[in-house]
């Protein structure tokens, strides 16, 4: 079976993206690991807080029965203050400790600038320099970063791969409010109503009662 990593910014993009699609790969006997790149500074958030979502964190990746978790306490919303180098440095050790197959990555045209960079230090360690580089690369959207920013005037999510989720919508959504900090009332985009409305429309558009959609950046053949 496929080991596959999910690299998350922040706290929650790891359910709020790929949530259903990474649990479908644990029913199927995948091994699934999440990378949390940072964590909220106490002096910027407030240290209760800051512990209120690492705490949610580990509930929510026990709660999916997660393969492996992997937190790198890069400074959230401070990562363009760093020299890349020390971010893909960072990064590339869970690579190596993983050694994933498929790699579910956010996408380059999210508004938030910490994602914007872990994209680009994710495909730095993507690169298919050697025999055990990832042999499938997804981008997913993220509610309130990937639909905020300036398309067309910047890199656009255009979803060519659609998941099957139908199975999986209701553990999704379990998942999701357990990051209670972060889940908002509705009309909220971090809302359940929200995210469950995105399901049922991503999966419309191929016939399925719930879908998440992704890019296929890179897939290399067996």
């Amino acid at each position: 079976m496929p080991t596959v990593l999910v690299i998350a910014p922040h706290p929650d993009d790891e359910v709020l993206g790929p949530g259903g699609t990474m649990l479908r790969h644990l029913a199927d006997g995948d091994q699934v690991h999440a990378v949390i790149c940072t964590r909220g500074e106490e002096a910027r958030f407030g240290a209760e807080q800051v512990e209120t979502v690492q705490a949610e964190a580990r509930t929510v990746h026990a709660l999916c029965g997660l393969s492996g978790s992997h937190f790198l306490d890069l400074p959230a919303a401070r990562l363009d203050t760093l020299p890349g180098a020390d971010v893909n440095t960072a990064l590339q050790g869970v690579f190596d400790s993983v050694g994933p197959e498929i790699v579910y990555v956010p996408h380059p045209g999210d508004v938030h600038r910490d994602h914007q960079i872990i994209f680009q230090a994710a495909m730095v360690c993507c690169r298919p320099t050697h025999a055990g580089c990832p042999r499938r690369i997804l981008a997913y959207e993220t509610v309130s970063e990937t639909d905020w920013f300036a398309a067309p005037l910047t890199p656009p999510f255009i979803p060519n791969v659609f998941v099957d989720i139908s199975a999986f919508i209701e553990r999704k959504l379990e998942a999701c409010a357990a990051y209670a900090s972060q889940i908002r009332p509705a009309p909220d985009q971090r809302s359940l109503q929200a995210l469950r409305a995105l399901s049922i429309t991503r999966g419309s558009a191929m016939g399925l009662p719930h879908a998440e959609a992704f890019m296929l950046i890179r897939e290399i053949g067996a």
